[in-house]
């Protein structure tokens, strides 16, 4: 039985949420700040985190980069805040998806089956190659030559998509559609936020860039 931690202040929704996905047949914990909802990640690890933005104390945000400097757990953000920037700045904390309060309950758990659905290992595991980078579908390492380095769930999706078309000239909403599953908007920078979280990871010993811009189309993987 999968394990999500929901870490929601207000008591409707956190109630809400622990009915809903309990009844899905998840084993649910819940805590109602940002302090235990750390506490409980570290004593009990979740299969994937639910997280609201708007907290007393110490706030969404923070949980979140705290969860994700000890973890690859998914982060789904819960947050009133439906601005770009807003969910970009979720996004670059590290969380994996984001959804709007109010929200349907049918949306969420859609997103969940996505989220932990992505960090299943493959069944049949595959070390995806290009120039002297690799990517294990299995354990979901990445390496480059020698070197290995870890990635959140969707800095693996979106590598693993630009891996399986190397060569190709990917646009922005093909890139969107496929790792996001839907559309951020057309003035929303989270596929370059994800990009640069994927060159700083792929260049840190300053390798070669795999992973190039084509201006006003996208991006493709290919050797200069």
């Amino acid at each position: 039985m999968e394990h999500i931690l929901v870490i929601e202040d207000d008591p409707a929704i956190r109630d809400l949420l622990r009915r809903g996905l309990t009844y899905e047949n998840y084993k649910v914990t819940t805590a109602n700040d940002g302090a235990s909802g750390l506490a409980a990640a570290r004593d009990n690890p979740p299969d994937l985190v639910i997280l609201d933005w708007m907290m007393p104390g110490l706030d969404g945000l923070e949980v979140c980069m705290r969860l994700r400097a000890a973890s690859n757990v998914p982060i789904l953000m819960l947050t009133a805040k439906d601005s770009v920037p807003d969910r970009v700045l979720g996004l670059e904390s590290g969380a994996d998806d984001y959804l709007v309060k109010p929200f349907a309950f049918p949306e969420l758990l859609a997103r969940v089956h996505a989220l932990l659905r992505r960090t299943q290992p493959s069944s049949k595991p595959e070390i995806l190659k290009y120039a002297d980078l690799q990517l294990d579908t299995g354990t979901r390492l990445a390496k480059r030559g020698d070197r290995q380095f870890e990635l959140t769930a969707k800095e693996y999706d979106l590598l693993e998509y630009l891996m399986r078309n190397p060569r190709q000239v990917l646009t922005r909403e093909q890139i969107l559609d496929r790792v996001w599953g839907y559309d951020f908007g057309g003035e929303s920078n989270v596929l370059e936020v994800y990009i640069r979280y994927l060159r700083q990871k792929t260049e840190a010993n300053g390798e070669p860039r795999l992973i190039h811009t084509v201006r006003s189309v996208g991006y493709v993987l290919r050797e200069e």
